[in-house]
């Protein structure tokens, strides 16, 4: 399963680390791609940053129009998945997900506008309640990919090696 997110919008200030934690969600849980809309452009560089010490190939695209990206998608037999809470059960939906061969997963900052929730395929809400759009995104992969996601990277400068207490990160390149 190919899987992609688009973030769409950024509050000034207030959003620059959520959209990069929406960024670091999205590279951990099994996305290959997010597509970045009126967002601080620095935030590439940090992921770049990441997937380098950490692995990965994650990539990091800014675009211009974020219509255009969902038409283009839709065109590309990707399926669009709106995190809103506003939407259906994660609950009922998460199989229906599960087969699909491509996804975009579109994720809001500020009030999403109404088109989105009418070309989207699915609405998806992870509970019914204000919450945060990262950990609705974390869940929705992790439902989608059922922990397949967890891998270690190939090309990773440094891994975390699981502990009991304490930490412990090996540098691949020393170690």
């Amino acid at each position: 399963m190919k899987i992609e997110v688009l973030r769409i919008g950024q509050r000034l200030v207030r959003d620059d680390r959520v959209t990069t934690h929406v960024a670091l969600v999205s590279r951990a849980f099994g996305a290959s791609k997010i597509l970045m809309y009126d967002t601080n452009p620095e935030i590439k560089d940090t992921i770049s940053k990441v997937n380098k010490m950490w692995g990965s190939d994650f990539k990091v695209e800014i675009i211009e129009n974020w219509k255009e990206v969902i038409r283009s998608k839709k065109k590309d037999a990707f399926k669009i998945v709106h995190l809103t809470m506003y939407g259906e059960d994660i609950n009922t939906v998460q199989s229906d997900l599960r087969k699909e061969d491509k996804v975009l997963v579109v994720v809001g900052a500020e009030k999403v506008p109404r088109e989105v929730y009418d070309i989207a395929d699915y609405n998806v809400a992870v509970g019914n309640q204000p919450h945060s759009e990262i950990s609705a995104l974390a869940i929705l992969l992790d439902r989608i990919l059922q922990r397949r996601q967890f891998q270690k990277y190939p090309n990773a400068e440094r891994e975390i090696i699981p502990t009991k207490k304490g930490k412990r990160v090996m540098n691949k390149t020393t170690d």
